[in-house]
């Protein structure tokens, strides 16, 4: 699930035929339930002007500094570059580093793993454990679609990478990343754009290359970019689909484009291109049904289709509970917090801002949860799986540029590995624990 669900056909405006014509047909299935237009609700106005933080330069040590643009697109399975040719990303890459995957954090979903990779702690560490999860110290629901609460930095722990770029003197730009609109540590990018479908590829590219133009006191050597179109495909078609094929395709183009305007401006930037998780097929036809036992008065019950979470409003209340979910569990598996499988970095002993459910149900893939009402269509395609049993979950990891080593492949890394790679090319001093740690860097950096 890419950034809220109501935003479709990002960058609509710049594609071709081709293009427009496939967004489209996304953009009819996926609203196939919506109103009559004399009935549909007032849409807020669509905010698509830049954010500047006024009175802020690179410190004279931060100029010198090198450039990154980190680049995700959503849902981009760690084979999609080679199984539909994506040519001038598998040429890119080639010039530069590829992993043969990289491994999701556990969930596999949107927003923990976007948020994963720029602070380098696992879902459980920074608070954000899902895309939707409670939160019973505040009795409060954190939502995606929900942009106030989206907005709210008390919800996120952790340094994300323009956080940390901004307390040590050095200027970021966001167009788009989850987070990068909220006050953490009551700090935002430089410059960056609130999340929306109305800006296209175009102006998109003309907007990096105008911060790149900057002056140096003023131009950010951060920047995040981020790509919603192919998990859209891949959760609407399957992953399999030629819908999905085309998408790719399409962000091949488009990463050719944005790599062609920045070098015209003939700094030597880096490039980071990734994914926060992969797709796979799952089974439509016969979803799950959520456990008719469960006691709503005694639990909230949240999560995704690939993972439901029971908060317990009373403790006294778990055993009996799980006991009774353990014993008719049929197509997921039951678990407490307390005994989850220790790799996942999901259970009791990681759960510092105890945000995670005291009963956890995990459909067995390809098996998942029908949620909301009974006319709700179930997507083809999904994510949220474990990704040490369902490979399809695993993302990509390309990078290339001046700071990148040549013609270098590497084994598969766990995501919270990309922050120390991009601190160590921006001589960023890592301020707070995380858990990732410099062998990745040390692989694929020149000098190490």
């Amino acid at each position: 699930m890419s950034f809220y669900d109501d935003n479709l056909g990002m960058l609509f405006l710049s594609m071709t035929t081709k293009h427009a014509a496939f967004f489209i047909g996304i953009l009819m299935s996926t609203c196939a339930m919506a109103q009559t237009p004399g009935n549909r609700p007032a849409q807020p106005p669509v905010d698509t002007t830049q954010q500047i933080v006024a009175g802020r330069t690179n410190s004279k040590a931060q100029q010198s500094k090198p450039y990154v643009i980190l680049i995700s697109a959503d849902g981009f399975r760690f084979d999609y570059a080679k199984k539909y040719n994506a040519e001038k990303l598998l040429d890119m890459s080639a010039n530069g580093v590829r992993a043969e995957s990289m491994i999701p954090s556990y969930p596999s979903v949107t927003f923990p793993n976007h948020y994963t990779i720029v602070t380098g702690m696992y879902p459980s560490h920074t608070g954000l454990v899902s895309n939707d999860y409670y939160a019973p110290q505040r009795h409060a629901f954190y939502s995606m679609g929900k942009k106030d609460v989206v907005k709210d930095g008390s919800w996120y722990a952790g340094t994300p990478l323009w956080v940390l770029a901004e307390q040590q003197k050095m200027l970021s730009a966001s167009f788009y990343w989850v987070a990068s609109e909220a006050d953490i540590q009551g700090v935002r990018p430089t410059y960056y754009y609130t999340y929306n479908t109305k800006i296209s590829i175009h102006n998109r590219i003309q907007a990096v290359v105008q911060w790149l133009s900057l002056p140096p006191e003023k131009r950010p050597h951060l920047i995040t970019f981020y790509f919603p179109e192919v998990d859209h495909a891949g959760h609407t078609f399957g992953p399999e689909a030629p819908e999905t094929q085309k998408a790719v395709q399409y962000i091949d183009s488009a990463v050719n484009q944005l790599n062609k305007a920045v070098k015209a401006t003939g700094l030597n930037v880096n490039f980071v291109f990734v994914s926060d998780h992969g797709m796979t097929r799952v089974d439509s036809e016969n979803p799950l049904t959520i456990p008719a036992s469960i006691d709503t008065a005694k639990f909230v019950v949240s999560g995704e289709s690939t993972l439901l979470e029971l908060y317990a409003k009373n403790p006294a209340d778990i055993a009996a509970e799980f006991s009774r979910l353990k014993d008719t569990q049929s197509g997921y598996t039951a678990y407490l917090k307390t005994n989850m499988p220790a790799y996942l970095h999901y259970g009791a002993a990681d759960d510092r801002e105890n945000h995670i459910g005291d009963i956890l149900l995990a459909p067995n893939w390809p098996k998942v949860f029908k949620l909301g009402n009974g006319n709700r269509r179930i997507n083809p395609g999904n994510h949220g799986f474990d990704p040490y049993q369902v490979k399809d979950m695993h993302a990509t990891f390309y990078a290339w540029g001046p700071a990148f080593k040549s013609h270098l492949t590497i084994p598969a890394f766990e995501n919270v590995n990309v922050y120390p790679v991009i601190t160590d090319i921006l001589g960023l001093k890592i301020t707070n624990k995380i858990d990732g740690t410099s062998a990745v860097a040390d692989k694929v950096l020149v000098g190490k």
